[in-house]
C-alpha cells in the first residue's frame, strides 16, 4: 500500500521528476544508438501501439513516441515515488531500492509490455539487457531515489 499521499508538492515534485526520468532515458537510448537517430528509436516505440506502420509513417510516428516514451515514464516514476518509502522499509538502502527497481522496471517493460505491445518479443541477449537494466537504474532508480529520499527526511 502506497505510504505517500498526493498532496501539491508531491504532484510538482513528481511532474519535473518525470521529465527528468524520460529524458535521461531517452538520452541514454539515443547515446546507445546513434546509428539509428533518434527518429528510428521513437518510431520503434510508437510501432507498440501502431506496429509496423510506424516505421513507414511522417513525422507523427516519432512524435508518438516521445509522447509514449514520456508517458510510460511518468508512470514508472510515480509509482516509485510513491512506493519509495516502502520499498526503503524493506530494502534498508537506497542505492538497493534503485537497483532493485531499476531490474524491476526492466521485467515489467520487457516481459509484459512489449511482448503485449505490437512489438511482440525479442531475442535476448547478455549486452542489451545489461545495458537497458542500467539504463533503468541510473535514469530512472537513482533519480527518483535521491529525491524521495530527500523529500521524506
Amino acid at each position: 500500500m502506497p505510504t505517500k499521499t498526493f498532496n501539491s508538492n508531491a504532484l510538482k515534485t513528481i511532474l519535473w521528476l518525470g521529465l527528468v526520468t524520460g529524458t535521461l532515458d531517452a538520452a541514454w537510448a539515443i547515446l546507445f544508438n546513434l546509428n539509428l537517430g533518434p527518429e528510428v528509436i521513437f518510431s520503434y516505440i510508437a510501432s507498440a501501439i501502431f506496429g509496423k506502420a510506424a516505421f513507414a509513417g511522417g513525422p507523427e510516428m516519432p512524435i508518438a513516441g516521445v509522447i509514449f516514451h514520456y508517458l510510460i515514464a511518468y508512470l514508472f516514476t510515480t509509482a516509485f515515488y510513491v512506493w519509495f518509502p516502502t520499498f526503503l522499509a524493506g530494502f534498508k538502502n537506497k542505492y538497493v531500492v534503485a537497483i532493485v527497481y531499476g531490474g524491476f522496471a526492466w521485467m515489467v517493460m520487457n516481459l509484459a509490455v512489449i511482448p503485449l505491445s505490437k512489438i511482440g518479443t525479442f531475442p535476448a541477449h547478455p549486452i542489451p539487457i545489461i545495458k537497458g537494466v542500467l539504463a533503468l537504474i541510473i535514469c530512472i532508480g537513482l533519480p527518483v531515489v535521491l529525491v524521495a529520499d530527500k523529500k521524506n527526511k
